[in-house]
């Protein structure tokens, strides 16, 4: 059994070249990828899910770009994290997966004790961030890193400010 895990958050082209796109996303790629190939544990994949109702749900009011519709090319993950893919990726229609969080913990609980989970993706201060806070709530033992060059933000300052954020709530950031 893998004692190590690394998630992999949202790398998916509408976060990387698509409606919500940035340059700074374009730049982690291949980090990304090659941190994917040299990680010896488990690796997981979240991807943003929604559907046609996306702009009568509350994100969709306060965010009003229809991004990661299922099926569609921005869902998809980004063609080279999809080549290094080596699981099915855990779907998620808000900004933390309580799916993630609920495999992580039955994993740690009942199947062996993680040492380490690492964090990586899109985007810093959304829903790495509450991937990291919520796995923090239902591991809060098991050590949560942060991969700060292997993550962006919306903007560069957020991303910094959500680094800062999680640096105060006990998650490791490694910055280059």
């Amino acid at each position: 059994m893998a004692k190590k895990v690394l998630v992999v958050v949202d790398m998916q082209n509408d976060f990387i070249t698509g409606s919500l796109g940035t340059p700074e996303a374009q730049v982690i790629v291949p980090r990304v990828v090659e941190k994917i190939q040299g990680f010896e544990g488990l690796v997981l994949f979240t991807q943003d899910t929604h559907g046609e109702d996306y702009l009568q749900t509350q994100e969709g009011k306060n965010l009003p770009v229809e991004h990661c519709r299922k099926g569609a090319w921005g869902w998809q993950l980004e063609p080279r994290v999809e080549a290094v893919r080596t699981s099915t990726p855990i779907e998620k229609s808000t900004f933390g997966s309580k799916g993630l969080a609920e495999v992580l913990k039955a994993r740690h609980t009942y199947e062996e004790p993680l040492e380490e989970i690492q964090l990586v993706g899109l985007c810093t201060d959304i829903c790495v961030i509450s991937n990291a806070l919520l796995l923090k709530a239902y591991l809060p033992e098991v050590p949560l890193t942060v991969d700060a060059s292997c993550c962006a933000g919306v903007t560069p300052e957020s991303h910094q400010r959500a680094l800062e954020a999680m640096e105060a709530c006990q998650i490791r950031v490694v910055r280059p």
